[in-house]
């Protein structure tokens, strides 16, 4: 593959993006190290790479089914795009080919199904039942769950909650555990924040192509409540967010040090006013899509290190 074949691939998969998939894994693996169902057990780094490998793989063919969808559909002919919505433009340029796109998104996620397949064998069999959601999610985003108001669910289910309590599971469980006794109270719970994240990052970036989005059959909240209606809901999920991270410790469920991830918190207010006061206005909402990125990334990856800040 050529410097440039590689370049236009690179954008082809919204390579930047992918480090949300590598930030929730990172998540769960701080669990494992903080809850070890065998204590004893040597922290297994083979395993851990598999995972990443494994979601940001997923993560890559959900990207790629939803451009060739968008490109049959011609939706990303019509929208305004942007660094972080619009799709990525690479099949209207001609520097892919849609029949490539949809081979490598369908190689891509049997090789994660793979990956799912193996974990569910050698650590529990809930694994298997995550990656079939996941799998599912890929699968049915844009042809069925973003037509139902559904999209912003299972992205936060399946690049999100189940990713963090997917990798802890496939870390830390035995076979014929009982499911009631594979997840502390806190891995639930903090897997949460990082579901609802995702939900956020997808439906403030649809704000600039919810137009596009109706004509191509789409009927995701901004499409079903309109951009006022989905604004109060982004902000709502917003402080369901970081509301969660205030309450963990005081119920005790966590430790204090978890309240580094409420650092990202301004940015997630500046992106929640902007969206409330200018969701019409595509110069101003680009800056707040932006905000919103980085208060995903950045909360994901702190709550993360305070994990392994509690382990120390």
């Amino acid at each position: 593959m050529s410097h440039n074949s590689f370049k236009i691939w690179m954008a082809q998969i919204r390579a930047p993006f992918l480090i949300l998939a590598v930030f929730l894994v990172v998540i769960g693996l701080a669990f494992s190290v903080k809850y070890p169902q065998d204590p004893g057990a040597a922290f297994n780094w083979l395993h851990a790479v598999m995972l990443v490998i494994g979601v940001v793989l997923s993560h890559v063919s959900v990207n790629l089914f939803n451009e060739y969808s968008d490109f049959k559909t011609r939706i990303d002919f019509n929208t305004n795009r942007t660094p972080f919505s619009g799709g990525s433009g690479m099949m209207q340029a001609g520097n892919t080919r849609p029949e490539n796109v949809k081979t490598v998104g369908i190689i891509t996620l049997l090789v994660a199904g793979a990956i799912g397949i193996y974990f569910a064998f050698i650590a529990h069999w809930m694994v298997f039942v995550f990656s079939i959601i996941g799998a599912f999610s890929v699968l049915f985003y844009t042809n069925f769950f973003a037509k139902y108001v559904l999209g912003e669910l299972f992205a936060g289910l399946a690049l999100g909650t189940l990713v963090v309590l997917g990798t802890y599971v496939a870390m830390t469980g035995m076979p014929g555990m009982p499911v009631d006794g594979l997840f502390p109270r806190e891995v639930i719970w903090i897997s949460i924040p990082p579901g609802i994240l995702t939900s956020l990052l997808l439906l403030i970036n649809q704000f600039p192509d919810h137009e596009a989005d109706k004509e191509g059959g789409r009927r995701h909240l901004v499409i079903r409540f309109g951009l006022k209606g989905a604004s109060y809901i982004y902000t709502a999920g917003m402080f369901a967010t970081f509301g969660i991270i205030v309450l963990v410790p005081i119920i005790g469920i966590s430790s204090f040090w978890i309240y580094i991830a409420l650092l990202p918190l301004p940015l997630g207010v500046k992106a929640a006013m902007t969206a409330i006061r200018h969701g019409d206005d595509l110069g101003k909402m680009i800056p707040a899509l932006g905000s919103n990125v980085m208060t995903v990334l950045l909360t994901d990856l702190l709550l993360a290190v305070s994990v392994f800040i509690d382990v120390l």
